[in-house]
């Protein structure tokens, strides 16, 4: 899901432009801010690989049980 990676780049420059005009307090909020967004983001990548798995395995599985079927 590289479409939300973007996300960061945008925390990072917000967070560069606190610090820089001493807003200290927004800065740190930002970096909790980027863990939280790069957690979800991971996420949802891996919620993706799974569901991709997932339907890998299902349609193996129903391969083989349709071929037993047919022999018997």
């Amino acid at each position: 899901m590289k479409q939300n990676d973007w996300i960061l780049d945008v925390l990072a420059d917000l967070k560069s432009f606190a610090s820089a005009n001493g807003l200290g307090a927004l800065a740190e909020q930002l970096d909790d801010t980027t863990l939280i967004a790069a957690a979800e983001i991971a996420s949802q990548k891996e919620e993706a690989r799974a569901q991709l798995n997932g339907e890998h395995g299902q349609l193996g599985s129903n391969i083989a049980g349709f071929g037993r079927h047919q022999r018997a």
